[in-house]
């Protein structure tokens, strides 16, 4: 008996309990949840803070599933969209039953309800009876999940408290950049779910493993269902992060999906503190200094956007950016000092890791730092600035680790302005060997890194 009163005292202290609660492993929460009720209770916002959302047919359409994410959307925090692409995602042309012959599908979202309220009839779906019959005959039911609008709104109503919101489509082939798969109808749908939710507190955007195509089915100002004010919800996101599938750096690059990078990331302009961006693969061009690079102010029509491809690319200018990190790029001194000039009033810390001078050095390149502090004592503290991999567990993923890297940096602070210049460049042979040779890889950077771990 005295022992039990001993375990209520501490368990009604919410500081004690929060504590004992953090500590133990997230695998074992729904199994400490099924002891008693108020376990239940106490333990779901730990369990539940991080949720991932693998996206297929019935995940918003079953009543049971829907039950249960309004039950405990109150407590998602971060939420991870998750829909790989696979050999279901790809689309096969739309086929006339008759005559064999291609036939031409203009894409409109429907975001309202397809019945009639006044005849208690449906409405077709997408435009016409024999469209709606032809796509419901020739494509999966993943499809027509995807491009079902209503019910992403009814899910992300039911997440009150989001503040972050990740997004993550792997495993596409090169050449499928320019043909539309099921994952970018999902994409659509999405976008138009949280411009039109209430999500008061949303503020980081992560988009991890993301293919190309992905800048112009996010882009609230480039069409499919986008209304006057759907740039205003993306103005709310303060940290960006995006690991995109590597463009190859040529003398002739796909110019349109640089294109469309560009025009997105100027929907964050105004907005954004903390941007990261990492080329995965092989490395390209910055996405900072699209607008100076000789190859997209070419006027000769464009594949995706031939409308505006004679238009110029307008610069980049962050008004509220505090920090900023790019890895494995290419880029010019000169691209990299302008960049720096533009933003001194704002920036506290940059970081270029990976990243490679086209042509210039990295004194040219850093030289706005010697005017803006009036003399060059930021050479010798630059030199001191290495992050250091502190092995502490095994990562059975190593990709995985790498992209935790490119998108968990939130709880970086202001700081007086401090340049890196990519740290992994400097350090010696055997630190590369310590992080990438061995099976004990890194779990987390010392605290005060750029990587921050949470």
């Amino acid at each position: 008996m005295a022992s039990g009163s001993t375990f209520l005292r501490f368990w009604l202290t919410e500081r004690a309990r929060d504590t004992f609660l953090s500590h133990i492993p997230k695998e074992e929460l729904p199994a400490f949840r099924l002891a008693c009720h108020d376990f239940g209770v106490r333990a779901a916002p730990l369990l539940f803070e991080d949720t991932t959302i693998t996206f297929r047919p019935s995940t918003f359409t079953k009543p049971a599933r829907m039950a249960a994410l309004d039950r405990i959307g109150h407590h998602i925090q971060t939420l991870t969209f998750s829909m790989p692409h696979t050999p279901e995602t790809f689309l096969p042309p739309l086929l006339d039953p008759v005559t064999g012959e291609e036939i031409t599908f203009l894409y409109e979202p429907y975001v309202q309800s397809t019945r009639d309220s006044g005849t208690r009839l449906s409405n077709p779906i997408y435009g016409s009876w024999e469209l709606t019959d032809l796509l419901v005959k020739q494509y999966s039911p993943l499809f027509h999940a995807a491009a079902n609008v209503p019910t992403f709104i009814r899910a992300l109503n039911a997440l009150p408290t989001l503040k972050h919101l990740k997004i993550s489509c792997p495993d596409q082939e090169a050449g499928q950049r320019y043909r539309r798969s099921i994952v970018d109808y999902a994409l659509i749908s999405l976008r138009i779910a949280v411009e039109r939710c209430k999500l008061p507190v949303l503020g980081s955007l992560s988009l991890v493993s993301i293919h190309p195509g992905a800048a112009l089915y996010l882009n609230p100002t480039m069409g499919f269902g986008a209304r006057p004010n759907s740039i205003k919800k993306w103005k709310q996101i303060k940290n960006l992060a995006i690991c995109m599938d590597g463009i190859p750096f040529s003398p002739y690059p796909p110019l349109d999906h640089l294109k469309l990078l560009h025009s997105y990331l100027q929907v964050f302009a105004s907005s954004l503190r903390n941007f990261v961006f990492r080329w995965q693969g092989s490395n390209g061009l910055s996405p900072l200094s699209l607008d100076k690079e000789l190859c997209l102010q070419d006027r000769s029509p464009g594949m995706a956007c031939p409308r505006r491809c004679h238009l110029a690319l307008r610069p980049l200018k962050f008004e509220k950016l505090r920090h900023m990190e790019v890895e494995n790029i290419v880029v010019d001194a000169s691209q990299v000092s302008s960049f720096i000039t533009a933003h001194r009033h704002t920036i506290r810390e940059f970081n270029f890791e990976d990243t490679h001078l086209r042509s210039g050095t990295w004194d040219q390149a850093l030289a706005p730092l010697t005017r803006i502090s009036g003399s060059e004592k930021w050479k010798e503290k630059a030199e001191e600035v290495m992050d250091v991999p502190l092995l502490l567990s095994p990562v059975d993923d190593e990709e995985n680790t790498v992209k935790d890297m490119a998108v968990d940096y939130f709880s970086c602070k202001a700081r007086p302005l401090r340049p890196s210049i990519g740290a992994w460049q400097r350090a010696g042979a055997r630190s590369r060997e310590l992080f990438w040779g061995t099976p004990e890889h890194m779990k987390r950077f010392l605290r005060t890194s750029i990587f921050s771990w949470r």
